[in-house]
């Protein structure tokens, strides 16, 4: 059992080096302005945006508004900074941002991620 266990760890890609990082913006011009300045500055290999109803409580008060969904493709090392880069530029009191480690992925993706970033 110890041997397939150190097998399987072998070919298994690094776990967690890559991750999925989520953002909610209130207009698609915010959104796109986040995603190409973490695009150009090589913080994220991608970030895609989609637009997605949320229900959420705020003040007291049940929320429901029309929002714009950045996916954020990068290098899990990279999470702090792009907290930090969103936190600075986001309009929201309590932005969403939250990170979602890559447990697996197309190897070639994968490299194309660690190869655009910084």
């Amino acid at each position: 059992m110890r041997r397939k266990l150190l097998r399987l760890l072998k070919i298994m890609p690094e776990s967690k080096e890559y991750c999925v990082i989520l953002t909610t913006c209130g207009s698609k011009e915010e959104a796109e302005k986040l995603a190409l300045l973490l695009v150009e500055s090589r913080l994220a290999a991608c970030a895609q945006i989609a637009g997605v109803t949320s229900f959420y409580e705020w003040d007291g008060a049940v929320n429901r508004d029309n929002e714009q969904l950045l996916l954020i493709k990068a290098k899990s090392a990279h999470y702090d900074k792009i907290e930090e880069f969103i936190s600075r530029n986001h309009s929201y009191d309590v932005p969403e941002i939250i990170q979602i480690p890559i447990s697996d992925g197309s190897k070639a993706y994968l490299k194309w991620i660690a190869a655009v970033s910084k």
